[in-house]
């Protein structure tokens, strides 16, 4: 049986991240990939949906400025798109695994199971560490309704050949409202269906339904407070049903959230505790079994599921793992969010649950549509609200506009560093940028 100082599980940006830095420490390492080498985002999640926005966001532009200095309308040709799209994706398994191997870490495919503390299966493999770090990430989740078998999730939304006319999301969370806006700009006719009326509930209220608004103008249909009771096919199509609700598509994804993959992980054989929402593990990403710690999606935590978060944990678990003695706990800087799209919503600062339980704070939403960095594009809507505290420091900040992601990136720098308006104010910026525009916000 092969010994290894480390076992990686799970080939993800967090697990790859991990294992060249053991590598890199000298550790003989072994990677674990029960699925695509290099995880979700670069294979079926966040680079081929921003490919894709990509040709949403140019239609988009395109649109704003038309009858003002633009003739002619842009269409999108799926097929030519998603060639596109896998001139990219169809590199990154390959390209992934044998940068490993150049490395001189050991791959193994397939599911990983933990037989005891210290040892997994792999197949007909069976091999042993001393220490276990775990990254298997996520995967969509499908309603328990009947007809279950007639859903799709992202990743078939990502992968297919032909836009169908009408297509349904179910759903009102990140990926329904991206693959929707998608969809919309690809010449589908689409509808959102959420059980209650509150989608995008990480995002504050205000902005998310003029949000709401933007798109329904673009033609995408929202049905809220619909509960979606079961789904029958009729002939090459589905007819979805709830009470006192009927409708009839063509496609219907499940974007009703993601699951942590650690079923078949045997996690009881290692003495490693989980909940439904992941892995549990304490301040220094260590699971009940002192061998073993976990990063990324996979954990049972309040941040954000998102990638750069996950990178971020992985580096902070190697040095965890590696560190003898007293270690420094887990500490997570400020942490932005965007819904994109050829509008999109940003927010940066302390969550929504956590105002809604602070009664001291006070908010200004400010218009940004008549300001010359969106005039120049045209842009139909520029919202930005601030959040203060009682002493007046903002403590969160969401925006929405054609350029959203460019500005909560500088809102990120100032509330992460804490900078004054006159420290901004002291600092000059390439004009006219949303940068420029800082030292009149903030």
């Amino acid at each position: 049986m092969q010994n290894y100082d480390v076992i990686v599980v799970g080939g993800g940006p967090a697990g790859t991240a991990a294992a060249y830095s053991f590598s890199e420490q000298g550790k003989t390492v072994a990677i674990v990939e029960a699925d695509l080498w290099g995880g979700t985002c670069p294979n079926r999640g966040c680079d081929p949906k921003k490919i894709l926005m990509s040709a949403v966001e140019a239609k988009a532009k395109a649109a704003h400025l038309a009858g003002k200095g633009i003739t002619g309308e842009l269409g999108i040709d799926w097929k030519t798109l998603m060639a596109f799209k896998r001139s990219y994706t169809d590199t990154v398994p390959t390209q992934t695994k044998q940068g490993l191997v150049d490395t001189g870490i050991t791959t193994y495919e397939g599911e990983a199971e933990f037989i005891d503390e210290q040892t997994l299966r792999i197949g007909s493999e069976i091999v042993s560490a001393d220490q276990f770090l775990i990254a298997t990430g996520q995967r969509p989740a499908l309603l328990p309704i009947k007809g279950q078998e007639y859903l799709h999730t992202s990743t078939d939304f990502l992968a297919m050949e032909k836009m169908p006319a009408k297509i349904t999301f179910l759903g009102a969370g990140y990926v329904a409202f991206e693959l929707a806006t998608i969809a919309q700009a690809a010449g589908a006719e689409v509808h959102i269906i959420h059980h209650n009326d509150r989608p995008l509930k990480a995002f504050d209220q205000e902005l998310v339904n003029a949000f709401v608004e933007q798109l329904q103008k673009q033609g995408i249909s929202f049905h809220f407070n619909v509960e979606i009771e079961s789904i029958s096919q009729i002939n090459e199509g589905y007819t979805l049903q709830g009470t006192g609700f009927e409708l009839h598509t063509d496609y219907v994804v499940s974007a009703a959230g993601r699951i942590p993959n650690v079923e078949s992980l045997h996690l009881e054989n290692a003495g490693v505790d989980y909940s439904k929402r992941g892995i549990k593990v304490n301040d220094y990403l260590q699971t009940t079994n002192p061998r073993v710690f976990a990063c990324g999606d996979v954990l049972d935590k309040e941040q954000p599921k998102l990638t750069p978060v996950s990178s971020f944990e992985a580096k902070y678990a190697v040095a965890s793992m590696s560190q003898k003695g007293s270690r420094s706990a887990i500490t997570y800087p400020l942490i932005p969010t965007i819904v994109f799209g050829g509008l999109k919503l940003a927010r940066i600062g302390q969550s929504e649950k956590q105002l809604a339980q602070n009664p001291q704070i006070h908010s200004e939403t400010i218009n940004l549509a008549d300001w010359f960095t969106y005039r120049r594009i045209n842009d139909p809507v520029a919202m930005l609200k601030l959040v203060y505290n009682q002493e007046g420091q903002i403590i969160a900040i969401t925006c929405l506009s054609s350029i959203a992601d460019e500005l909560i990136n500088l809102c990120y720098l100032i509330l992460e560093k804490q900078l004054t308006h006159q420290e901004i104010e002291a600092l000059i910026f390439a004009y006219p940028t949303p940068a420029s525009d800082l030292t009149y916000i903030i």
